[in-house]
C-alpha cells in the first residue's frame, strides 16, 4: 500500500491542530478567491495522491475557518475532541457501511453501547432506541416521523402503510420560538407548516404552559407538541414537567428539540433546568455541539422502538439482516441506508471524557458564558439582552447618535474581520444583536478574557 497520501494527510491536520488556537479565526476568503484556488477544469491525468492531498491542504487553508480553535463562538459549533478526530481518521481508513450488522459487527456494537451511555448520561428512559443522523435537522425528522406514526396508529391509520393522503389531520403545537429545523422537518415529512399551532413564549423564549393548554383544548384529533431545551438564541429551557403533564391529558405525543441544550442533563449543576425531560416521547440533539466531535454526528433517541422501526423500517431481499436479538441493524433506526460509521467517534469521546469530563466540559462552557456576560456588561453602551442560564450569550451594543441595529451590527463585522475570535450575529425580538455560543472543549478563561478585549475594542472604535 501506498501511505504517502496518509502521512501527508497526518502531517497537514496537525499542523492545523497545532495552529488553530492562535490563527485567526475567521476567512476573509471571497468565493471568488477559492475558486481560483480550487476551480478550474478536471485534469484529463491523474496525479500522485500525496501530491493531491498537500495541495489541498495548502489550497484550501485560506478558506478555512477556525472552528477546532478555542475562540469561535458561534451557531453553537463545538470544536473535535482528540480522540474523536483519531476515531474519526480511522472511520474513514476502515470504510464501513455501518448500516447492516453483517457489514459491520463492530459498528453496530458501538452504536448500541452509545446508545446505553447515552441514556444514562442524559436522564433518558431505559429502553430508549436512537439512530445515527447526519445532524439536528434529520434527528426532528426522525423523532417526528416516528411520532407521526404513533399519533396516527392510535387514530387507527397507519401512515407507513397508507401515506397522509385521506389520513386524519395530525395537529403540532410549537412554541412561537420553535427552531427552524423542526418546521424543515414537518414539510419533508408532509404536514408543512399550516400543521403548526403556535404557543406563546416568555420573554426569554420559553412556552407557556398555560398557552399550551389552551390550544390543545380545542384539538380532538392526533397531536404532536414540540417543546425546547435551549433556545437557540437565549438558551432558555422550555418547562418539560408541566408541559408533558399537560400533553399527557391529551394523549399528544412530546418532542424535545434539544440540539445542544439536552446535554445539560450530563451536569449535576444544570440539571435542573431540564426537568421533566424523561416524560417525553423522543428527543433530538447534536454531538457535534456539545459533545465535541466531528460532524456529522445527530442522534435522535424514541422511547417506542416499535414506532420508531414502524417509521423508518424498509426491506428488501437481498439484505442480509440480523437475527432477532442476533445484532443491531443500524438502518431501521434512520432514514439512511449506506452510511459512515459515525458511532466510532462518539464512543471514543465519551470513553475519553467519562461520566465526570462530560459533565465538567458542560459547566466550564456554561462559567465562560457567564464570565462574558459579566466582563461586557460593564462596558458603556454594552447590555446582555438575555438571562445567561446556560452557553449562550446575547449582546446589544449601543452608541449616542447611531442607531443601535446599524452599530450592533457594525461592531459585529468588525469583530470577524479582526479575527481575534468569531460570533455571530442574530435578530431576536427585533432587535439585532450579537450571539455568543460557548460550547468548546479547549476554550479557557484567557480565551474568554482575550475575546472580550477583541470586542470591546469593536466597540469602542
Amino acid at each position: 500500500m501506498d501511505r504517502t497520501a496518509l502521512d501527508a494527510a497526518y502531517a497537514a491536520a496537525v499542523k492545523y491542530l497545532e495552529s488553530a488556537g492562535e490563527r485567526p479565526v475567521g476567512s476573509g476568503m471571497t468565493a471568488e478567491a477559492m475558486r481560483d484556488a480550487l476551480g478550474g477544469p478536471l485534469p484529463e491525468e491523474g496525479e500522485p495522491a500525496a501530491r493531491v492531498v498537500e495541495e489541498l491542504a495548502r489550497r484550501a487553508d485560506p478558506g478555512i475557518v477556525a472552528t477546532a480553535g478555542p475562540r469561535f463562538f458561534g451557531f453553537v459549533i463545538g470544536g473535535s475532541l482528540p480522540a474523536a478526530v483519531g476515531a474519526d481518521w480511522l472511520t474513514s481508513a476502515w470504510d464501513q457501511n455501518a448500516g447492516l450488522f453483517v457489514l459491520s459487527p463492530a459498528a453496530a456494537v458501538a452504536e448500541e453501547t452509545v446508545l446505553a451511555w447515552l441514556t444514562g448520561l442524559l436522564g433518558l428512559p431505559e429502553g430508549t432506541g436512537m439512530g445515527f443522523v447526519t445532524g439536528g435537522q434529520m434527528a426532528n425528522t426522525t423523532c417526528l416521523a416516528a411520532a407521526r406514526q404513533a399519533v396516527l396508529a392510535r387514530a387507527g391509520w397507519d401512515v407507513a402503510a397508507r401515506g397522509l393522503w385521506n389520513a386524519p389531520q395530525v395537529t403540532v403545537l410549537a412554541g412561537d420560538e420553535a427552531h427552524v429545523t423542526v418546521y424543515g422537518a414537518l414539510r419533508l415529512l408532509g404536514m408543512g407548516d399550516a400543521s403548526v399551532t403556535d404557543v406563546a413564549v416568555d420573554a426569554q423564549g420559553r412556552m407557556v404552559p398555560d398557552a399550551l393548554r389552551a390550544a390543545l383544548r380545542g384539538v380532538t384529533g392526533p397531536a404532536i407538541v414540540c417543546a425546547q431545551a435551549g433556545n437557540v438564541n437565549t438558551g432558555a429551557f422550555d418547562p418539560l414537567d408541566e408541559i408533558t403533564a399537560i400533553a399527557r391529558e391529551k394523549r399528544a405525543w412530546v418532542h424535545v428539540d434539544g440540539a445542544f441544550g439536552l446535554w445539560a442533563a450530563a451536569s449535576a449543576r444544570h440539571r435542573p433546568l431540564i426537568k421533566g425531560v424523561e416524560n417525553a416521547d423522543s428527543w433530538a440533539t447534536d454531538a457535534h455541539k456539545w459533545l465535541n466531535v466531528p460532524y456529522d454526528s445527530g442522534l435522535a433517541f424514541v422511547r417506542d422502538t416499535g414506532a420508531h422501526r414502524a417509521a423508518m423500517l424498509r426491506t428488501a431481499a437481498y439484505l442480509q439482516r440480523s437475527e432477532p436479538d442476533a445484532g443491531r441493524d443500524n438502518y431501521e433506526w434512520t432514514p439512511e441506508f449506506s452510511r459512515r460509521a459515525r458511532g466510532f467517534s462518539v464512543y471514543a469521546a465519551l470513553k475519553s471524557l467519562g461520566r465526570k469530563g462530560v459533565e465538567a466540559m458542560i459547566d466550564r462552557c456554561c462559567d465562560h458564558a457567564r464570565l462574558f456576560a459579566r466582563l461586557l456588561e460593564k462596558a458603556p453602551g454594552v447590555t446582555i439582552a438575555n438571562d445567561v442560564v446556560l452557553n449562550q450569550v446575547l449582546v446589544r451594543f449601543e452608541r449616542p447618535g447611531e442607531d443601535g441595529d446599524r452599530w450592533t451590527r457594525e461592531v459585529i463585522s468588525r469583530i470577524q474581520r479582526d479575527g481575534t475570535c468569531w460570533a455571530s450575529g442574530t435578530v431576536w425580538k427585533a432587535r439585532a444583536l450579537l450571539r455568543i455560543s460557548v460550547c468548546g472543549w479547549n476554550t479557557t478563561e484567557d480565551d474568554v478574557r482575550r475575546s472580550v478585549a477583541s470586542i470591546l475594542a469593536a466597540h469602542d472604535r
